[in-house]
């Protein structure tokens, strides 16, 4: 009987071994497993931030192409009114009351037949503004 005790005892003994080898391994997949799905959240998370990064750097450079055309359409038509009040092809009315020259009582008059004007450098920056 001694020797069936001792292949009984083998095993169980190795029963017991394989048993806490599995359970080694799963508890290693478990590890994994846990590890996989916090790093896979971590990339989905990662690429969601790009795509919203890519879209908002989407949106902000259509914005820009507006206002730079819309600046360039309004500097485009600031330089042609320029050009055509300098060759005199458009006019720059600017509503303006004339001081009296006058101080003695006189009969009545027209003091300046001309009508006000500006400066040449005035006119010239007053595109500018």
């Amino acid at each position: 009987m001694s020797r069936v005790t001792a292949i009984i005892s083998a095993l169980v003994i190795c029963i017991i071994v394989c048993l806490s080898w599995a359970n080694h391994y799963r508890d290693n997949a478990i590890t994994y497993k846990a590890q996989r799905d916090k790093n896979a959240r971590e990339l989905k998370l990662a690429n969601s931030t790009i795509t919203d990064m890519q879209m908002r750097q989407r949106d902000v450079a259509a914005l820009d192409a507006k206002y730079t055309k819309e600046l360039a359409d309004a500097k485009a038509e600031n330089d042609a009114l320029r050009d055509d009040v300098a060759a005199g092809r458009r006019r720059l009315h600017i509503k303006a009351v004339c001081q009296s020259v006058r101080e003695a009582t006189t009969a009545s008059g027209v003091d300046n037949a001309a009508s006000p004007r500006l400066a040449d450098t005035a006119e010239r920056d007053y595109f500018t503004l």
